[in-house]
């Protein structure tokens, strides 16, 4: 009896499936004895750290540090494999094989970029995901540290304050970011003002470059090492330690809050502290956050503007500065609380500081929802009718916030081509634009309410370029085809990250990655 069409597709389907299935395995034991001949150190079996997809520990590794949940759904493509390395030649293994088996690389240190780019991928890749990596070395006497990227900040505080009150780094207020990224793309904090960038402080790295070397600031030269200090390091190898100036910090620091809402005068002093929060100061850092709330009166919506400040020094000292700059907020000796440097780091990442700074060494994200952030910089202060505006988008919106930091001090002092961070002087402040939902079916109401605030925003900020803050990463800027995109078609992007700087960084990118393997939707090009 003649056998009928459809089963006749139906056993190719099966034979091409198993085929699919065989060649699949066949690959993946390829290579794991890739990784397992180029891995110098053979003291972990491999299956500690290498994750296949079928493996029982691929998900939860995979989910651990993603942060934005617009990234965790079916269609995200995962990793073909996720390497979680013990030391550098694990790394070097990683790079040589993924070339080898023409996959891309992705490398999480703290899972935090806003975009997802550490862990997701429009083609097939390798996660290296540097959780493993994260010792810390303080040297007090040296006034330095060398800290491994997988390292989260709240994990180097705790030890910078476990062997000194009176040491910190000028780093991020959330202590669940990664070393690695934060520090590649410049790092801002509380103490910024004073200190300068994270990026600022770093007097020597260690990389595997895309052959597979392993490179200091010796080896590597100053141009690569000029590139990685806020240019992104993952568009030039994998970036596994730092070592770091720690800067001196008082015993005793101040913070304070003073909360308004638009009914209660918030936008006269918005207009104020606008004019002169770039100019206090440097051992004062007071930035404005504001949020969607209920009115008191009525069950109408208001905006609040939080004023939230660390002063590096006594509250004795810091009311009269704020009565000479800003009295109109109206600040009191009873509105401050002093405390060491480690307690205000809870306190800036929103815990008690009665708590126990051990709070700090917990990894796991206090937030992790749905979320689209830009950025913006602001030269001129907005108008009263431009702030006006922008409280009516917000209203449309009552999960957004606007945290506005402000620049000025140490920041400056530097030039813009000191590092690829190019945000110096002439910024009064820094806007950050946020708004969270919590179910998927939302996401694109959301980010067209993101882009309309954005295009709101546009006379009043930065012009030629609009410029941008790489940490804060928006593919809504523009974004890299597949393979290789001209310069002309980044700089459509670069251009707002870097503006100057760009050029510098294709330059240090086509002379040590020419064939741009290390690359992403927002990685440096290579002249071609």
């Amino acid at each position: 009896m003649a056998m009928s069409i459809s089963v006749i597709l139906s056993l190719l389907l099966t034979l091409l499936v198993s085929f699919s299935s065989v060649t699949s395995d066949s690959v993946d034991d390829s290579f794991l004895q890739c990784i397992s001949s180029h891995s110098q150190n053979h003291s972990k079996p491999i299956s500690e750290f290498v994750l296949a997809k079928n493996t029982s520990a691929y998900s939860s590794v995979f989910q651990s540090s993603v942060r934005n949940l617009r990234f965790l759904n079916t269609s995200t493509t995962k990793p073909e494999f996720i390497i979680t390395p013990f030391n550098e030649s694990h790394i070097q293994a990683a790079i040589v094989c993924a070339k080898a088996y023409d996959m891309q690389i992705r490398i999480r240190s703290g899972g935090h970029d806003y975009e997802g780019l550490s862990y997701v991928s429009e083609e097939k890749f390798v996660l290296i995901d540097l959780v493993n990596l994260r010792s810390i070395s303080i040297d007090i006497e040296k006034e330095s540290a060398w800290v491994e990227s997988g390292a989260t900040l709240g994990e180097f505080y705790y030890k910078i304050a476990e062997k000194s009150n009176v040491y910190g780094f000028p780093a991020g207020s959330c202590p669940t970011v990664g070393v690695g990224g934060h520090i590649s793309g410049g790092g801002f904090g509380t103490i910024f003002r004073k200190y300068g960038l994270a990026a600022d402080t770093v007097i020597d790295a260690k990389i595997v470059d895309v052959n597979g070397r392993i490179l200091d600031r010796k080896s590597m030269g100053e141009d690569l090492f000029w590139a990685i200090r806020g240019g992104g390091g993952a568009s030039f190898g994998v970036i596994f330690s730092w070592k770091v100036r720690l800067v001196q910090i008082p015993p005793s620091v101040t913070v304070f809050k003073v909360a308004k809402t638009l009914e209660q005068g918030a936008s006269k002093l918005l207009q104020k502290w606008q004019r002169i929060g770039d100019k206090l100061p440097e051992d004062l850092f007071l930035h404005a956050a504001t949020e969607v709330v209920n009115a008191s009166s009525n069950n109408n919506k208001t905006i609040r503007v939080s004023f939230d400040s660390l002063y590096l020094g006594e509250a004795g000292k810091l009311v009269p500065v704020m009565q000479d700059n800003f009295p109109e907020l109206g600040l009191k000796l009873e509105n401050c609380t002093e405390m060491s440097w480690i307690q205000s780091v809870l306190y800036f990442a929103g815990f008690s500081t009665s708590e126990s700074s051990e709070l700090l060494l917990n990894r796991t994200a206090q937030f992790k929802g749905f979320f689209k952030a830009k950025s913006d910089y602001v030269k001129e202060p907005i108008s009263e009718t431009g702030f006006e505006g922008l409280y009516k988008k917000l209203l449309e919106a009552e999960t957004s916030g606007l945290i506005l930091t402000p620049y000025g001090g140490k920041m400056s002092q530097i030039q813009d081509s000191e590092t690829p961070f190019p945000h110096r002087r002439g910024n009064i402040y820094k806007i950050q634009y946020m708004v969270t939902w919590d179910k998927e079916e939302e996401t694109e109401q959301h980010l067209r309410w993101m882009r309309s605030l954005y295009s709101y925003m546009a006379p009043y900020v930065s012009k030629s370029p609009r410029a941008a803050y790489l940490n804060y990463r928006d593919l809504d800027l523009g974004r890299n085809k597949n393979g290789n995109t001209s310069f002309a078609q980044a700089s459509v992007w670069g251009l707002k990250y870097f503006k100057n700087n760009f050029k510098r960084l294709v330059k240090v990118k086509t002379e040590t990655d020419p064939s741009n393997f290390f690359r992403n939707e927002q990685s440096i090009p290579v002249f071609s």
